[in-house]
């Protein structure tokens, strides 16, 4: 199935006569583009002038319809905006206050002189921090811009968009103010040194694209010396929510996740994580299989089998794919009543249709995966019990929430329920609290 990611709004004029917008509408089609939203601009004696929004599959296809367009008699090309550009425009954050300031009171009670008590008491108990400043609901995004998404290592400013995403993610689903940090250094020491020295004003610490194998390092020291919620959401925002659209695709199938054996075939971020999050939920078995010899041995340590991808695809019930490489999966691979998740973005190592067509019980692909499910409801659940840090238990018990909360034949909620993100904040929370990781003390 081909995906249409390029959408532009296209405002042209048209003669104001019958089946003008047809032969518009033939013309796109012809160039193997889609139809989206249509408004009416104004309606003349002589002409009509609308916006039609066509979706292409990059910008090198967009040029050709908009060549085809212009070719078109009695129909004008006015102007073209590309709808994602225009959404980014001016940034998607704004630092914005939540104390009123209208009179002079209101400064001396906000700033000075008044605020310097609140300064000299936080000094002398550096707890009040979590009720008199913002702490409590504030999230570091930090990033060096060494993977993001799958542009590689396109470094820190280029990032910054999609960080600026997470944020807007973050107070949209959870209430969080988060701020990205932009680390520009390719050394994880200094990348961590340059989190823990900024690390304070934050209740948790984000990680995003981050390159392997130095995210590894960076979450896990970063985690054992900082005595508040870390996480990077490429690894274990993406295992949360793809455990919850396994489980689901187990119920929908019959399959029994605790008695099947998972087969994960590349072991990036992503699917290192996936694979330990199975071994976590308390699968029968984890086979994994990459092609580099340090990805294995690490996930050996963890207790998986290693292998190869015709043991995985022969052997496993479930199989999931993150390798980046289309069409790795041939249809003659696929076992009989298999689950499989091909997750690489935007093409997928097999086609769900295809994998049905060759045999397999279920299938899905990245789409079926959106970590904007998790990361909000984790960090806000860890930071509503003022948790120490984020646990296995906690995002399994985020994932159960997901999975309970989709309709019915489907694998994941839709994220812009709200719903879903209080159902996760709330499991997160009590199984922080089951693990004696809520400071109770300082929640008193």
């Amino acid at each position: 199935m081909r995906k249409y990611s390029h959408d532009t709004i296209v405002r042209v004029r048209l003669r104001h006569r019958p089946g003008q917008f047809a032969h518009l509408a033939a013309a796109i089609a012809d160039a193997h583009s889609l139809v989206g939203e249509i408004s009416t601009v104004s309606i003349g004696e002589n002409d009509t002038i609308r916006d039609v929004t066509i979706e292409t599959d990059d910008e090198a296809h967009t040029a050709r319809v908009l060549d085809v367009i212009r070719a078109l008699p009695e129909i004008e090309l006015i102007s073209t905006t590309d709808r994602v550009f225009e959404a980014h425009r001016g940034g998607k954050l704004h630092t914005t206050s939540r104390s009123k300031i209208e009179n002079l009171s209101d400064l001396r009670y906000i700033y000075t002189p008044g605020v310097a008590r609140v300064a000299l008491a936080l000094q002398r108990d550096p707890d009040l921090a979590w009720d008199f400043t913002g702490i409590a609901t504030s999230v570091g995004i930090f990033t060096n811009g060494t993977r993001v998404l799958g542009l590689g290592n396109i470094g820190p400013l280029a990032s910054l968009p999609v960080m600026e995403g997470k944020a807007a993610l973050y107070d949209r689903f959870a209430g969080i103010s988060a701020t990205p940090i932009l680390i520009n250094t390719l050394d994880p020491a200094e990348f961590i040194e340059t989190v823990m020295r900024t690390s304070t004003g934050f209740g948790g610490i984000h990680l995003e694209d981050i390159r392997m194998p130095d995210c590894f390092r960076i979450e896990e020291e970063l985690a054992a010396r900082l005595p508040k919620p870390v996480m990077h959401d490429d690894q274990w925002g993406t295992a949360t929510v793809a455990l919850a659209a396994i489980l689901n695709a187990c119920k929908l199938t019959g399959v029994d996740f605790k008695s099947s054996r998972v087969g994960q075939i590349g072991l990036g971020a992503a699917g290192s994580a996936i694979a330990r999050t199975a071994l976590a939920y308390g699968a029968r078995e984890v086979l994994v299989s990459d092609l580099s010899i340090e990805a294995c041995d690490r996930m050996r340590t963890f207790g998986a089998s290693i292998t190869d991808m015709a043991t995985i695809m022969r052997e496993a019930d479930i199989v999931v794919a993150t390798t980046g490489r289309p069409g790795l999966i041939r249809p003659d691979m696929v076992r009989r009543g298999q689950v499989i998740f091909a997750l690489s973005n935007p093409d997928a190592e097999i086609n769900p249709d295809v994998a049905v067509a060759a045999g397999a019980a279920y299938a899905g692909d990245g789409r079926s995966i959106n970590n904007a499910l998790a990361f909000p409801g984790i960090f806000r659940g860890a930071l509503d019990v003022r948790a120490s840090k984020i646990t296995p238990e906690m995002r399994l018990a985020a994932a159960e929430a997901i999975a309970a909360h989709a309709e019915p034949g489907d694998l994941v909620p839709n994220p812009l329920d709200l719903r879903v993100h209080a159902a996760v904040r709330r499991a997160v929370s009590e199984m922080a609290r089951e693990q004696g990781l809520a400071n109770t003390a300082k929640l008193a």
